[in-house]
């Protein structure tokens, strides 16, 4: 392998996929949530970085090419399921139900491309694959932040149940200790971040079709 610049982000990026479920494992939230929060957005950076600098440079290799997709796929896939886990305790469907879509267009896919073998590159990456890549990104950094907001300053700890949360956001409930602030960016960010993941779905739903029907004619059975 080339140690290159390029390279050398997308091998970082591809070791700060595991690490985002360390964060939570060593550290307590909300430390857990700013940590994996900062190492998130920064492979997602370096993610648009590395391949700008290879082009760029001239310095693109096929180690990179192939490590590139694979460490964004492993960000993903392992934030989604650090969020679907903290989410199980509460059963909520519709975040249970984009990332099921996310992760089951990545697993098909790679099916297809290991399927393939030689003329896998008929799956090349599209326009519509970058964008949903990048609305990915996005969607899991902003619920990420959600638990930051969450857990600020220890709310979570200080048995604000929903009821309680709901009656400072109604203005049925005194907030004497000036928790708006934080309750409304926690649902916000919440929302936001619900809407913008429905969004990838449908963009990784749409690109999976895409991918499956370049995929077809090298399918169909002969003789």
């Amino acid at each position: 392998m080339i140690w290159n610049l390029p390279n050398i982000l997308t091998v970082l990026r591809l070791l700060a996929a595991p690490a985002l479920a360390v964060m939570f494992l060593f550290f307590t939230r909300p430390y857990a949530d700013w940590f994996a929060l900062i190492l998130f957005v920064g492979a997602a950076v370096t993610d648009w970085f590395d391949g700008y600098l290879a082009r760029t440079w001239k310095q693109e290799t096929k180690m990179g090419a192939m490590l590139d997709p694979i460490a964004d796929k492993a960000m993903v896939v392992i934030a989604l399921m650090i969020l679907v886990g903290y989410a199980a305790s509460h059963w909520i469907p519709w975040l249970v139900l984009p990332a099921t879509v996310i992760l089951f267009r990545e697993v098909f896919v790679s099916g297809l491309r290991e399927y393939l073998g030689d003329t896998a590159g008929t799956l090349k990456v599209t326009k519509l694959a970058k964008w949903k890549t990048t609305t990915q990104m996005i969607a899991i950094a902003t619920l990420f932040s959600q638990g930051i907001f969450e857990h600020h300053l220890g709310i979570g700890g200080l048995g604000m149940d929903r009821e309680f949360v709901q009656g400072v956001l109604a203005g049925t409930v005194e907030d004497t200790q000036g928790l708006r602030f934080y309750f409304e960016g926690m649902v916000w960010s919440g929302r936001i971040g619900l809407w913008l993941l429905w969004l990838a779905a449908a963009l990784t739903l749409l690109t999976g079709v895409d991918y499956l029907k370049k995929a077809l004619p090298h399918l169909r059975e002969t003789g």
